[in-house]
């Protein structure tokens, strides 16, 4: 069961500061992840998201919980760099307890079903031993795309 620090998750995930919401990985084998986010009160989205009262927005325990799966879908992947794991649903999401600064958040993914490039998670996060949130998530996995290589949108002034 390996462990992973935030450098090493940082060559398996795309996402950076401040959107990277895994800072370990303390637990992981082929079907089951478990990752933390320490929660500080530095945090940019406390600032708008309650001044006077601290809260972490839900969505973003939900992206918590979906970058851990990512961590356990391209920690397996050779070809890793090419590819990227996409949120394709959420289902029965569910907030127990309000997650403010200085608490530890552990989310622990196992996975429910995987048929070629989609997976089924159930993820749950946990504070203190106790849920505060859970949810199915459901990723696909995709190649990264060459930005340069696709059309023009339509919207865009030709070159004339």
């Amino acid at each position: 069961m390996p462990t992973l620090d935030v450098n090493e998750i940082r060559k398996i995930l795309p996402h950076r500061y401040p959107f990277l919401l895994v800072d370990r990985i303390l637990e992981m084998d082929d079907l089951r992840v478990v990752g933390i986010k320490n929660v500080t009160v530095n945090e940019p989205f406390f600032m708008g998201h309650f001044p006077d009262f601290p809260v972490m927005p839900g969505v973003l325990i939900i992206e918590a919980i979906a970058q851990t799966a990512g961590v356990l879908v391209l920690s397996s992947i050779p070809d890793r760099d090419n590819k990227l794991v996409f949120l394709v649903s959420v289902e029965s999401a569910k907030f127990r307890k309000p997650v403010v600064p200085g608490d530890q958040l552990v989310m622990e993914v196992k996975v429910v079903r995987r048929k070629g490039t989609v997976a089924k998670m159930e993820g749950v996060a946990r504070v203190n031993g106790s849920i505060v949130a859970e949810a199915l998530v459901m990723c696909k996995l995709e190649d990264k795309v060459d930005h340069e290589s696709l059309p023009a949108a339509a919207s865009e002034p030709s070159a004339s």
